[in-house]
């Protein structure tokens, strides 16, 4: 499902190579077949808004919102596991699943990075990316949630992919959850991970022996790891009103 590429490369860090191709991927969505009818338009006009944004300004929007906090992480298994020894086998678990079919990953990226989850989606049949995309629904829904509280439009992402799943999610439940959660994203909230994550740091525990990829991870988000846009050019082609 070839929009699901493009979705991948929206929610990865914005970049003048991902601006440039701004037709090529509106035309992506338009000839994806599989993709709802009523999610055209919202994909289309997210295009539109982020690749006509100052870079810069579109850039320092999405460290904001992704790279500050943990309540809109990218990484699937932070809303499931946390910081548990759980999170590190459902990684090697799921990096089996890339493995097994012939799915290759930059080293630096941990495998439930969503920008890249849905770029391994986007190459299998419908069918297994309803199933996958409806195992995840309830983290889609909730950081679509917390998007439309931050009242941003990223949460048109968000969105799209429930759609995609088929699956009903009840969101009346997680608007009142969402209005109740304390800000992370705070200078005082960030004062106190950042504290945590140095005693963390300088006493290691049993715990920690799982979670040095977890680690890695966060500390590469801070600078900011992209995926290769230009691979993604090549691989972007019109497909048909039917293809997937």
């Amino acid at each position: 499902m070839r929009s699901l590429k493009v979705i991948s490369l929206l929610l990865d860090y914005p970049s003048n190579e991902l601006f440039e191709i701004q037709q090529e991927l509106i035309e992506e969505i338009r000839a994806d077949g599989a993709l709802p009818e009523g999610q055209r338009a919202p994909l289309i006009e997210f295009i539109d808004q982020l690749c006509t944004t100052d870079l810069l300004d579109a850039q320092d929007n999405y460290v904001g919102l992704f790279d500050r906090g943990r309540s809109l992480s990218l990484l699937l298994f932070e809303h499931v596991h946390g910081e548990s020894r759980d999170r590190g086998q459902a990684m090697v678990d799921l990096m089996a699943v890339y493995e097994d079919n012939g799915f290759q990953i930059d080293a630096k990226e941990l495998p439930d990075y969503i920008p890249l989850f849905l770029e391994y989606l986007s190459k299998r049949p419908l069918e297994e990316v309803q199933q996958w995309l409806g195992d995840v629904s309830h983290i889609l829904a909730l950081l679509e949630t917390r998007l439309d509280q931050r009242k941003s439009f990223y949460a048109v992402l968000c969105t799209a992919l429930i759609d995609i799943s088929g699956v009903e999610v009840e969101r009346e439940d997680l608007v009142a959850k969402v209005a109740t959660e304390a800000a992370d994203d705070t200078p005082e909230a960030l004062d106190k991970v950042w504290e945590e994550e140095m005693v963390r740091f300088t006493e290691p525990s049993t715990q920690d022996c799982g979670n040095d990829a977890v680690t890695q991870r966060r500390r590469e988000l801070d600078q900011v790891q992209q995926l290769h846009i230009s691979d993604a050019v090549k691989h972007i082609t019109p497909t048909g009103p039917s293809g997937s």
